[in-house]
């Protein structure tokens, strides 16, 4: 039976890593927007605070390290999890130290460092289970990620928004929320360590000159320092007073605000731009091996650079979408703490479960393209429900109350109005994102060679993840001039792209699907 083939051993330490990758992610995310609102940090502020997440863009530079070398004792891929996670466990001891609203450099620095440490266990978890899955497994492996990874989201971004509710919650404050956070990310480091089963013995290391590896690796650090170095003390300079004319004072002697924010984004697209050709040749000066070589193995590939363009636009609507989406539920809509942790990840949780599932077994169905097409679509269409709530507002279709509650992870000590509009929002973005995201990490999954599985999968969720990092500058920025309403139907156009490309590369997409003999539910 295909459901006895699911539930083994295997499959449940894919789940159990999925949530250890979901855990970190609302804590650089969401629930950190969530601490820096309550905290009275400005909505600015807050929109350049998603570039916490960079590492997440840049982890494919030093995947290739955790590629080439393995950590003694432990085997392949199991140490640097173990490593990585009790990296994470230490930062979020850290950063629950500091208050954002009087050291909030501090507090973003520590988020870089989670960010990175999260980014690196996702590089050896996707290294992890490309690894143990074949080719018939993948849409089974990939809902078990995405049902594990919502699930510990509902606890890092619905649970604790549960706890930090001061009128029907616990009152916590968000520095304790963090504490919990590192004590379980301990508890998953054990289970890592004595539970998951190795890699097959045909996972084995590439063979390239470790101390070029090392020398190709410092290099690329050396080549993002100097591009740093560029954006602060040349770009930022020159976008200002390029962009100086167009923003006049709003009062004599004082700069208009909006100057800054679009001189950042603008020398910050300068610093990529300068950046990352200058990384690439230190790379090929350097002879990093083992990152050059899958590089070149990748995009030997048959539309390869087509397939990254898709990667970064399938998801590009949704992540415009639910870059400030926590300030505008707290302060564009007015809903409570406890009502957005309870609906949006406490009652989504089981149209997630479905939706992760349901995903995985349509797809073993209908195959990789279609699932990526109709999932796609629906996951644009729910982001009108956002756009209804912005335009409709709280309250619009009435709503019911929630009563106290208490079963010990969560507690309600008042009862709690639900709001019926935005219930019907997060339900159907929370079904429609889990059955868009099972097939997407597929699609990823699909694309790499297993002998470069951590640093090419690395490289393709990097370009993934470039939609949740980057809009967010320019989402803080445009909400401010279009209004909520028009910024969601923004989002809705973005998503249109990537369904184009979909169609376009139909041929290719499905070359990568799994034969059909190897079905899981004709068992």
């Amino acid at each position: 039976m295909w459901f006895k083939k699911l539930f083994n051993r295997k499959q449940l330490a894919i789940l159990i890593l999925g949530f250890a990758s979901g855990l970190p992610l609302a804590l650089t995310g969401q629930s950190l927007q969530a601490w820096l609102t309550t905290d009275g940090v400005d909505i600015s502020t807050i929109g350049f605070f998603t570039l916490v997440g960079l590492p997440y863009t840049f982890k494919f530079l030093w995947a290739p390290l955790m590629d080439r070398f393995e950590l003694p004792f432990f085997g392949r891929r199991k140490g640097w999890l173990v490593v990585t996670q009790l990296g994470l466990a230490a930062s979020m001891f850290l950063i629950s130290f500091f208050k954002p609203s009087e050291s909030a450099q501090a507090v973003a620095l520590v988020a870089v460092l989670i960010a990175f440490f999260s980014a690196s266990q996702d590089v050896v978890i996707d290294a992890y289970r490309t690894d143990v899955l074949d080719s018939a497994e993948r849409g089974f492996g990939s809902s078990l990620t995405v049902f594990g990874y919502r699930l510990a989201m509902i606890l890092s971004g619905g649970i604790a928004f549960v706890w930090a509710d001061t009128a029907s919650g616990k009152g916590m404050p968000w520095s304790e929320i963090y504490s919990i956070m590192a004590v379980i990310m301990i508890a998953l480091s054990s289970i890592s360590l004595f539970f998951i089963p190795p890699v097959p013995k045909t996972s084995v290391a590439p063979k390239t000159n470790a101390k070029n590896d090392v020398i190709g690796f410092f290099a690329l650090v050396i080549a993002v320092f100097i591009g740093y170095q560029f954006t602060t003390k040349l770009a930022t300079p020159f976008a200002e007073s390029v962009l100086t004319p167009m923003f006049p004072s709003i009062e004599e002697g004082k700069v208009n605000p909006d100057l800054k924010k679009w001189a950042d984004m603008v020398s910050l697209l300068m610093g990529l731009a300068f950046t990352v050709p200058l990384a690439w040749f230190a790379s090929k000066k350097a002879k990093f091996e083992t990152l050059n070589i899958s590089l070149t193995n990748y995009f030997s590939m048959k539309g390869a650079g087509s397939f990254l363009a898709l990667i970064i636009l399938y998801k590009l609507g949704d992540a415009f979408a639910g870059s400030l989406l926590t300030p505008f539920l707290l302060k564009g809509a007015g809903y409570a703490q406890a009502e957005i942790g309870v609906v949006n990840k406490v009652f989504g949780m089981w149209l997630t479960i479905f939706g992760a599932i349901a995903g995985g077994a349509l797809m073993v169905r209908i195959g990789l393209y279609r699932s990526l097409l109709i999932f796609g679509i629906l996951q644009l269409l729910s982001n009108f429900g956002f756009w209804y709530v912005a335009v409709a507002g709280k309250g619009s279709m009435g709503g019911f109350t929630l009563p106290p509650f208490d079963i010990v992870i969560a507690s309600m000590k008042e009862a709690t109005n639900i709001d019926w509009l935005l219930l019907f929002a997060v339900a159907i973005e929370n079904l429609t994102g889990g059955m868009g995201t099972a097939a997407f990490v597929a699609f990823l999954m699909a694309l790499c060679n297993q002998k470069f599985t951590a640093t090419q999968y690395a490289l393709l969720s990097a370009f993934a993840s470039v939609g949740r990092v980057w809009v967010g500058p320019l989402a803080g920025v445009l909400v401010t001039s279009i209004g909520w309403p028009n910024f969601f139907l923004v989002s809705v156009v973005m998503a249109i792209p990537g369904l184009w490309m979909i169609v376009a590369m139909r041929s290719t997409i499905r070359a990568l699907e799994a034969p059909v003999g190897a079905n899981l539910l004709d068992d």
